[in-house]
């Protein structure tokens, strides 16, 4: 009998591409079960997510608060923010927006609706007004003076500096002043129907992918440089470093208790439609 196939979707970025290298490199145990990759950014998953469409996919946590009653998060695989996260940047030296106060009925473009960048702008900068942008054309809105401000993820978040933007805010940095939590971005998710069986196959498969892309770092790191659009090996590795890290193995208690948070605060501000309680796969 052929091993099962399962879709296994992620953003074409060197972090996700660093964590599933395990996978690629046909070098951990997956139980009998094949992956097939998917690559798209982060919001066409989400939403392929809210269709069903997906087997297992990385998803924004903006975007799980509407996917939980079929999406269960796993143990692991999750990006944090710890002290960092999107930069909402303006262009330097022109007038304009320079708090997260001073965007209250001004433009800023943000990479996705359901992403958790979005939430976070939306718990503090509320009466900002928002245009959803393609995260690859944030910036290009910025320089162009089309919106006032943006927000960017991924790469951008240690590039705006070299393509002549200046900070309004950290989020992630606004997030941990004030919770003392790494501000929760996206994670692993699992569709339910496919059963406790073959999502206990599934976790530990994944959790072994991620321990050994970190056991063999170098070795990763020069096969997620394909996606690493651009960027010299240095900050790449720096970048690899931000999103997967301890974190990543474990959310921990206290990665937990930032996701419920976040989803909490969401739901409080009016952005989520319904109180959410976090919901993940038992390490095992």
């Amino acid at each position: 009998m052929s091993a099962p196939i399962l879709v296994l979707a992620h953003s074409p970025d060197s972090d996700d591409a660093f964590m599933f290298y395990g996978l690629r490199a046909n070098a951990v145990d997956t139980e009998g079960i094949a992956y097939r990759h998917e690559l798209a950014d982060i919001e066409t998953l989400n939403r392929r997510a809210l269709l069903g469409e997906l087997a297992i996919t990385a998803v924004s946590f903006h975007a799980y608060a509407h996917l939980a009653d079929r999406y269960v998060l796993l143990p692991h695989g999750a990006s944090f923010g710890d002290g960092y996260g999107p930069c909402v940047v303006a262009r330097r030296g022109a007038e304009g927006p320079r708090s997260l106060t001073a965007l209250a009925g001004r433009t800023v473009a943000i990479p996705g609706a359901l992403t958790s960048a979005a939430l976070a702008l939306r718990l503090y900068a509320p009466a900002a007004r928002t245009v959803v942008l393609p995260f690859d054309r944030v910036g290009e809105a910025v320089t162009r003076g089309e919106v006032d401000a943006g927000v960017v993820i991924h790469e951008g978040q240690l590039t705006w500096q070299d393509e002549g933007f200046r900070l309004v805010a950290d989020l992630g940095v606004v997030w941990k002043e004030e919770t003392g939590l790494p501000l929760p971005l996206g994670g692993n998710a699992v569709r339910k129907d496919l059963g406790a069986e073959t999502i206990g196959k599934v976790s530990r498969g994944l959790g072994r992918s991620i321990a050994y892309s970190l056991a063999h770092r170098e070795e990763a790191l020069s096969d997620a440089m394909r996606f690493a659009r651009g960027l010299p090996r240095e900050k790449a590795d720096r970048f690899v470093g931000m999103y997967v890290n301890d974190w990543t193995l474990s959310y921990g208690e206290r990665g937990r208790e930032a996701v419920r948070l976040f989803l909490e605060r969401g739901y409080a501000a009016g952005v989520l439609p319904s109180r959410v309680t976090p919901e993940w796969v038992s390490e095992t």
